[in-house]
Parts: C-alpha cells; sequence; structure tokens
C-alpha cells in the first residue's frame, strides 16, 4: 500500500507544507517517486513517521530527531521501548498535575487557599543540570564546547532535561548488561553502546569527535566522582566504559 502525499496528510493530519519538509530535512522521504513525480510513502516511511512524531510530543528539536534516527546504531524497537517509557513517565506526570488541580479547585470553591507541599512539586522533576556549573565554568569557561553548550542547554525545560536523563541511563544500564554477559568492550555490542554514549552528548550538549570522546573517557577513571557515579551502577564499569570509547575511536579514527 502506497499513499500520496495529500492521502497521508489526511491520515496523520499534518500539513502538506510540512510533510514536504520532513522530506527536505531528510526526515521522512518516500520510498520512491511516481511517473509523474508525484511523492509515495510506503508502509515502513509510515512507521518512521510514527517515530518522529513521538520524538516530538517528547520535546525533542527535528535536528536533534534526524541526527537520532539516521545514526548508525539507532534501532526502531530499541527506540520505540524508550519513547514508551518516557511517556509513560509524562503521562503519570500530567496525572497527577490534574488531580493535584482539582484539589486545588475543590479547596479554592471551599473558600481555603491550599499551600503545595514538597511532595506536590515531584511532579515536575528533580533533576539539578547546574549543580557542578561553577566547576565547569572554571576549567572549560573559555571553549567553544562550552560555548555551545551553553547556548543549547538554556533553551532546554523540564521534559528535554527528563529525557536526557533517562536516555543517559537507559545507555549506562545497557552498558553494565552488556559487562555482565562478559561481553569486552571491544565487541561490536559494546561499540555501538560507546557509539551511542558519543551521540548522546553529541546531540544534547556540544559536538563530540571520537578524539574529544576518548578525552571524556580518561576522566571516568581518573576523577573519583565520575567512576563513583558508573562503579555504583556496577563495579568496574567506569573502566569498563572507558575501554569500549577507546576501541570505538580506534575504529572510527578520523
Amino acid at each position: 500500500m502506497e499513499f500520496t502525499v495529500s492521502e497521508l496528510a489526511r491520515r496523520t493530519r499534518l500539513t502538506v507544507r510540512t510533510l514536504h519538509h520532513y522530506d527536505r530535512i531528510g526526515l521522512v522521504r518516500p520510498s520512491r517517486r511516481s511517473a509523474g513525480g508525484y511523492r509515495l510513502y510506503a508502509a515502513r516511511d509510515l512507521g518512521r513517521l510514527e517515530q518522529v512524531l513521538f520524538f516530538r510530543e517528547l520535546g525533542f528539536a527535528l535536528e536533534d530527531i534526524r541526527k537520532i534516527m539516521n545514526a548508525r546504531a539507532f534501532e526502531r524497537q530499541r527506540a520505540l521501548a524508550a519513547q514508551r517509557a518516557l511517556l509513560v513517565e509524562k503521562a503519570g506526570r500530567v496525572r497527577r498535575m490534574i488531580e493535584t488541580i482539582d484539589q486545588t479547585l475543590a479547596a479554592l470553591t471551599r473558600g481555603e487557599d491550599p499551600v503545595p507541599d514538597e511532595k506536590e512539586f515531584d511532579m515536575f522533576g528533580d533533576f539539578e543540570p547546574k549543580q557542578y556549573e561553577d566547576e565547569v565554568k572554571q576549567r572549560w569557561g573559555n571553549t567553544d564546547a562550552y560555548r555551545e553548550s551553553q547556548r543549547r542547554t538554556k533553551q532546554y525545560g523540564p521534559a528535554q532535561w527528563k529525557a536526557i536523563k533517562a536516555e543517559a541511563e537507559t545507555i549506562t544500564r545497557e552498558l553494565a548488561d552488556r559487562m555482565a554477559e562478559g561481553t569486552t568492550p571491544d565487541a561490536p555490542a559494546a561499540l555501538a553502546l560507546a557509539e551511542r554514549h558519543r551521540l548522546h552528548m553529541d546531540r544534547w550538549f556540544y559536538p563530540v569527535s571520537h578524539a574529544m570522546h576518548v578525552k571524556l573517557a580518561e576522566m571516568y577513571v581518573s576523577d573519583p566522582r565520575f567512576t563513583a557515579t558508573y562503579d555504583d551502577v556496577r563495579p568496574g564499569l567506569a573502566r569498563y566504559i572507558h575501554d569500549a570509547i577507546q576501541a570505538n575511536a580506534k575504529q572510527n579514527k578520523e
């Protein structure tokens, strides 16, 4: 089954202009064109479009979605599982917000002036990206990477920070799983995860070449705070990630 751009627009409730834009930027392209030059979308194109819309619902920018979905290590099933987890979390947070609003409206109707307690603020998220801001500024404040990170992150809201945290935790858990299974750091599965680790930072913070990734990996084993963060997940994980990053960089010499 194939769809013209007009049929796809009606089916998805997107505009033809939006679909043309997705085609131009390489996000969702039709599988082929008719003899008359019209775009024809196959079932797999609809699957890709659906995934794009899931990312959009989670607050991802189009350029970030394009990078994620065009990456070599991208796997649709794994991405869908991650999207589902984020959407379930988002749905739970929205549900709690609605319940809190209903309770507040009821109290106001009774003439009361309720004061939210600490637990009610948990629904807005507790990830604090600025906890090491002074140290980071002192060490890297004059670098292009720092300036680019500042430019990007000042645009992020709670949804983006939640997504960043969830994605990082997923990559770390999967690396820990590969380590537990006895997968060597230079095995294809570990290399793919090391590349996802690099692309995660490249997408959210600043451009990360393989050479820069190696330098970052050195901190994971030289800075006790980084080491503890990973080794708390699984003892020895910091060294395992370091070695996987080193091996991935060798495979992708720039």
